[in-house]
């Protein structure tokens, strides 16, 4: 992206330049325009439960900067030679699934032959400058908030290689289909400074694009780190993703306190989520009435995980 011109537009609040989940786009009337894309390969043998964990994953997106979702289009890479073509209309079924609980409709998309199948969505929502949230205004004394728990990577790795159990199965896909739109306008109702949903970068990762947009270093204690179900045991037994080792080659230099060989849940900074929760920060008066706020409508808890510090050496403080 380096060498890529950056767009001059007035009306571009977000785009290519910074941190940002989503670009957003001002509207005439006012009104933001949000959009963002995903899409990836499989994580779960069931062609439903595919499509909803991958749009659920793209629908985040938007919700992490505050907007509803309007539409949603199919993107779709599919070896139409090799399977048949009941497993695309599961599918695309499993996402509209997801896109109609956002209260979105799914207006189209296109498809394309490929050796492996790929699905997600591009997304646009709509918000106002009043519900815009985004990941760079953390204060400093603010306390910070995980809404779902680690170790997505480390746990559909091990689904992959049939070394997980139902349990954990279940938990793991519960967490990856379930929606972040109410944790999202719990954080406008309860006045985050900052939000970003934590994906393939990690939480590591997610974090220091968080603290350098806002000027702050984040600190995390590793172990208030919740995680799901058997994702350490997945890690001790070798279900690393590629991605998992590149975050953590690419993080490291920016994180103080760090010592992943006398700490095995510092690992899980670095895990990289498919449709994790919201990183919220939030004055810490506000921080009781979210997490229970939030928890009423969803099966995890969420959890403080650190605060908000002004600006050190590092990015990002382990302790």
């Amino acid at each position: 992206m380096q060498s890529l011109e950056t767009p001059e537009c007035d009306r571009l609040l977000f785009g290519t330049d910074g941190f940002s989940d989503a670009s957003v786009y001002r509207l005439d009337d006012g009104s933001l325009l949000v959009q963002s894309l995903d899409f990836f390969p499989p994580l779960v043998d069931d062609p439903f439960l595919f499509g909803q964990i991958a749009a659920a994953n793209s629908l985040s997106d938007v919700f992490a900067m505050g907007a509803s979702p309007v539409t949603a289009l199919n993107i779709v890479a599919f070896p139409d030679d090799k399977l048949p073509l009941d497993v695309l209309v599961e599918i695309l079924r499993g996402g509209d699934n997801k896109v109609r609980e956002a209260g979105a409709i799914t207006t189209g998309g296109h498809t394309v032959r490929d050796a492996e199948i790929k699905y997600g969505l591009s997304v646009t929502g709509l918000c106002t400058e009043n519900t815009l949230l985004h990941n760079s205004g953390a204060l400093v004394g603010d306390v910070l908030v995980l809404t779902k728990p680690l170790g997505t990577g480390f746990v559909t790795t091990a689904m992959k290689a049939r070394r997980a159990s139902e349990l954990i199965e279940k938990q793991a896909i519960e967490s990856m289909t379930a929606l972040n739109q109410h944790a999202s306008t719990a954080a406008q109702k309860h006045l985050a400074t900052s939000v970003t949903d934590i994906t393939g970068f990690g939480l590591a990762g997610h974090a220091i694009e968080m603290s350098e947009s806002s000027n702050v270093t984040i600190k995390i204690t590793v172990d208030s780190l919740p995680e799901l179900t058997g994702a350490i045991e997945a890690y001790q037994s070798g279900y690393v993703t590629r991605a998992s080792k590149t975050n953590m080659t690419a993080n490291s230099s920016k994180i103080s306190g760090l010592d992943v060989s006398a700490e095995l849940k510092s690992n899980l900074l670095f895990d990289p989520q498919t449709s994790g929760g919201l990183l919220v920060s939030l004055p810490s008066a506000n921080v009781a009435s979210y997490i229970n706020d939030v928890a009423s409508t969803q099966f995890f808890k969420p959890v403080i995980i650190g605060e908000v510090i002004e600006r050190g050496e590092t990015a990002l403080v382990v302790v």
